[in-house]
């Protein structure tokens, strides 16, 4: 394999990943919906110069203009969740700011001027608010925000008003989505102020079993308060997952690895290969690494990372050309082949 197969050592876990993102505004110009297009290219103007000349930061940081990029590479960069679907489909007079390694990136002039966000592998959702915060201290020593002494940051959503912060966590459960009690456990989750998404949040469908567990209340809470709150929804969650899981493998093993086994020849065979198809397979594969199911195989690290390989824009990157729809499928398999060779 080239380097672009390889897959980043990371934990492969029920949680994925964990975000933070800070939603904030600038006090003297409009909120993005009513913003002139002078004052949006201010905003990115005057953000770009804290982060550029701030000899704290000692990470690189780069600046992409949406305006200048292709649909494919805005693509990828919604596919590696660095931006949001919407900086996506509203990219005139936007842009994002990103780290090196992609861990941190600033989002401008997307539903608010501003919007901070850090994400960190597996359940590390303290390192990924420090993170955000260093970035978010220093913003505010520059820029003055629109702040209420009685209400806190103000924002073009009012459920984001507040501390402005939404953490969530990417998570994988099969099991739990397999029997159909994902949909009551959402309903239940509303009323204690957290939502249950699909793999790129809000208005968006779960995929391979993916979904973002994160708080709607940020009013009235603390930063502290709204993590804590999730990390303890989250780990009720995994448990539920785990030992159901658990249960089941105690009477039905057999038929559980069949399932697995069945997945890992398809993905090793196949020469057409659906999104929905290569998204279920490879959510049982990972099911399967996570409870050992799978002994006999050379173990494949971070499941997920191939998940995002195969999806629209990196599949393309991968390709080395624009795909029509046919071929997605045949490029999607034989990238597939590669990742499980032996």
């Amino acid at each position: 394999m080239d380097k672009w197969y390889k897959c980043k050592e990371t934990s492969d876990g029920v949680i994925i990943s964990s975000r933070i993102r800070l939603a904030r505004n600038i006090k003297k110009y409009s909120f993005s919906s009513a913003i002139k297009k002078e004052d949006a290219e201010k905003v990115i103007s005057e953000s770009r110069n804290v982060i550029e000349n701030a000899e704290v930061l000692e990470d690189k940081y780069s600046y992409m203009d949406l305006q200048t990029l292709s649909e494919i590479e805005k693509r990828k960069l919604m596919e590696k969740h660095i931006i949001s679907p919407y900086l996506v489909k509203n990219g005139d007079r936007a842009g994002v700011i990103l780290r090196e390694d992609e861990s941190v990136s600033v989002m401008l002039n997307e539903e608010d001027h501003i919007r901070i966000q850090a994400i960190r592998a597996g359940n590390n959702l303290k390192s990924a608010y420090e993170e955000a915060d260093k970035m978010d201290d220093l913003m505010e020593d520059k820029i003055e925000y629109a702040f209420d002494k009685d209400f806190g940051y103000l924002t073009s959503c009012p459920t984001n008003i507040g501390t402005g912060m939404r953490a969530s966590f990417m998570v994988h459960l099969p099991y739990l989505e397999k029997i159909g009690h994902l949909k009551n456990l959402i309903q239940t989750l509303g009323k204690f102020g957290v939502a249950v998404r699909g793999i790129y949040g809000e208005g968006t469908e779960p995929s391979g079993s993916i979904y973002q567990i994160s708080n709607q209340r940020t009013l009235g809470k603390s930063e502290q308060e709204i993590m804590d709150t999730l990390q303890n929804i989250t780990v009720q969650i995994i448990e539920k997952e785990r030992n159901m899981v658990i249960k089941k493998l105690e009477t039905e093993r057999v038929v559980m690895e069949d399932s697995v086994y069945r997945a890992y020849g398809i993905l090793t065979n196949c020469r057409l290969l659906t999104m929905k198809e290569a998204m279920s397979r490879l959510s049982e594969i990972r099911f399967g690494y996570m409870y050992d199911l799978l002994k006999e195989k050379k173990p494949i690290h971070n499941i997920y990372h191939i998940m995002m390989n195969i999806q629209f824009g990196n599949l393309q990157t991968y390709a080395q050309k624009e795909l029509e729809e046919g071929e997605r499928d045949e490029i999607r398999a034989e990238y597939l082949r590669k990742c499980f060779e032996v």
